[in-house]
């Protein structure tokens, strides 16, 4: 297996587990009409944004452009991760 199989087959299980997340928060929220939920889905939402625009881009670009690539991959993750953690600090 080559290195660029490796990584698409792990950012595609990234992406479907991160996927999962969401709907389940959309599910909970739904359920108990709590804010924190929605603030949860999207922070996972914009971390699966951000590992699927990365691996798509890559491959477009035939991985040129390496330093831009993970600079969009760790903004959008930090800004979910930051809706992740304001979700834990805000839930009732």
């Amino acid at each position: 297996m080559t290195v660029e199989i490796l990584y698409a087959a792990s950012t595609l299980v990234f992406v479907v587990a991160g996927l999962t997340m969401v709907g389940m928060a959309i599910r909970a929220y739904v359920q108990t009409s709590r804010q924190a939920m929605l603030h949860l889905s999207l922070g996972f939402s914009l971390a699966v944004a951000g590992a699927a625009a990365t691996m798509i881009s890559a491959f477009i670009n035939d991985f040129e452009g390496t330093r831009w690539l993970l600079m969009v991959n760790s903004g959008l993750t930090t800004f979910g991760y930051l809706f992740v953690m304001y979700s834990l600090v805000t839930y009732e």
